[in-house]
């Protein structure tokens, strides 16, 4: 059962992944949450970079709940803002859009950055 579970969020995560591309002027925001950690990251796909990444590690508090999620929302916008970007493409890699990766979102949103 785990593996036929690990296989379908498989195909979800290529399937989303097959329409959305992130560029220099509008990259991708991937989230990857575990059961530990929540991280975020600003991608340019056709170069192949990582432009900002932020982590739940980085917390002084770590914790892997909704206002971990919140903190890194503001992060990520905060880091985007300075590497001057405010457009995005919003990849929550085969996960629900609710829960951590919602407030994720939300709190982005809220920063100033348009998905």
């Amino acid at each position: 059962m785990k593996n036929l579970k690990h296989l379908n969020r498989l195909r979800r995560k290529k399937r989303i992944r097959a329409k959305i591309l992130g560029t220099a002027a509008r990259p991708r925001l991937s989230v990857h949450c575990s059961l530990k950690m929540i991280r975020a990251q600003l991608i340019d796909d056709e170069a192949g970079k990582t432009l900002a990444a932020v982590s739940s590690a980085q917390l002084k508090k770590a914790t892997k709940n909704i206002d971990a999620a919140k903190q890194l929302g503001e992060m990520v916008a905060e880091k985007a803002k300075a590497a001057k970007i405010t457009t995005v493409v919003f990849d929550r890699n085969a996960r629900k859009y609710h829960g951590r990766i919602k407030a994720l979102a939300d709190a982005a949103r809220a920063g100033g950055l348009t998905f």
